[in-house]
């Protein structure tokens, strides 16, 4: 059996956002060899998630209204977590509504997706480094 692992890092400008990494784990995926088994794509940090869905700009928005609906931001003074001078409780909770990872069979080499289902690093409290890890595990 053939193990990979791979970290991507990730410096997003903004606050939130929905970036498409399908490409760099498929990437991550000819770089291991592997044609049958199992890529685990998770989030290396609580205020980041990685998830599959669609990648379709008006989908992106609607998380984005659905969840700021659940975990505003504002105002920071409605959560405990943020006594401690934090100002990210809403992005503790958005990660945890967006999952920490994902799970894709690999089939004769190949991602082994749904119709337009795609790979998503989603952040929820930006504008410092972070990353995520491809694990991939097969023959």
């Amino acid at each position: 059996m053939k193990s990979y692992r791979k970290e991507l890092w990730f410096e997003i400008p903004t606050r939130r956002a929905f970036v498409n990494i399908t490409r760099e784990v498929e990437n991550c995926l000819r770089e291991s060899g592997v044609r049958e088994g199992l890529a685990l794509v998770n989030a290396m940090h609580i205020t980041a998630s990685v998830f599959i869905n669609d990648d379709e700009s008006g989908l992106h928005q609607d998380y984005e209204k659905w969840l700021e609906g659940l975990a505003p931001h504002s105002p920071i003074g409605q959560y405990r977590h943020n006594d401690t001078g934090e100002d990210n409780a809403d992005a503790h909770i958005k990660r945890q509504i967006m999952g920490r990872e994902a799970v894709v069979a690999i089939t004769k080499g190949r991602l082994d997706f749904g119709p337009w289902e795609q790979i998503f690093y989603g952040e929820f409290d930006g504008g410092r480094r972070k990353r995520v890890l491809v694990k991939i595990i097969g023959e």
